[in-house]
């Protein structure tokens, strides 16, 4: 039993199954990535398991993570991440993940951070219809009344506004594993996955 995997976002294309029919995929590049450490109940409290991805010089970390890989004896990678599990029985430091972990067919989790799209109005974060368009209209894309009366007098929490949008931890889940090419470190899945192209995102497997 494993956890998951880390890899990058190449891009969205599209293939076909046995069929004929089209599928919609986005291509990652996933792994292989090493178990570094343990997270056991005993010692932290939880269970999980610290994975690394993409291997670097040892120049390009920052002492805090330099430091933490020289403890560990292990070599320095650009990203580090850790994955809850259920059981540890058959998980070993030191061993690898790859693509071939996974199945054609089974389900996953894809977790990434979304595309930034800066500050926005409410039309296009929140979806808000807008006023006329024309017509002397003084009532476009502005959001409306956001006060109350005088009681309480004031914005209540959570109001829909204008405000930064994207840039931010997204879960997409059960998602299909569509093809495997392990030679490349590449799994396909259905439909589209947070970030954008050449974004780490983390594949989580979905147990039952």
């Amino acid at each position: 039993m494993f956890a998951g995997i880390m890899g990058k976002k190449i891009g969205c294309t599209r293939i076909y199954n046995n069929n004929g029919e089209m599928v919609p995929v986005t291509v990652i590049q996933a792994g292989p990535c090493k178990i570094l450490n343990v997270r056991t109940t005993e010692k932290n409290g939880y269970k999980a398991v610290q994975i690394a991805y993409f291997s670097i010089p040892e120049k390009k970390l920052k002492k805090p993570l330099n430091g933490y890989y020289k403890k560990l004896g292990a070599d320095f990678y650009k990203y580090l991440n850790e994955f809850r599990v259920d059981e540890l029985k058959d998980i070993k430091v030191n061993d690898l993940i790859t693509v071939e972990s996974f199945k054609v067919g089974e389900l996953v989790d894809v977790i990434g951070i979304s595309k930034g799209k800066g500050f926005q109005g409410v039309v296009k974060r929140h979806g808000f219809k807008g006023g006329p368009g024309s017509h002397g209209s003084m009532f476009h894309r502005a959001p409306g009344s956001i006060g109350s009366n005088t009681f309480p007098g004031r914005v209540i929490k959570n109001k829909k506004l204008p405000g930064r949008m994207g840039a931010e931890r997204v879960t997409v889940k059960n998602l299909e594993v569509v093809k495997l090419i392990p030679e490349k470190n590449i799994i396909l899945l259905k439909g589209a996955v947070p970030g954008s192209v050449n974004s780490i995102i983390n594949i989580k497997k979905v147990y039952a």
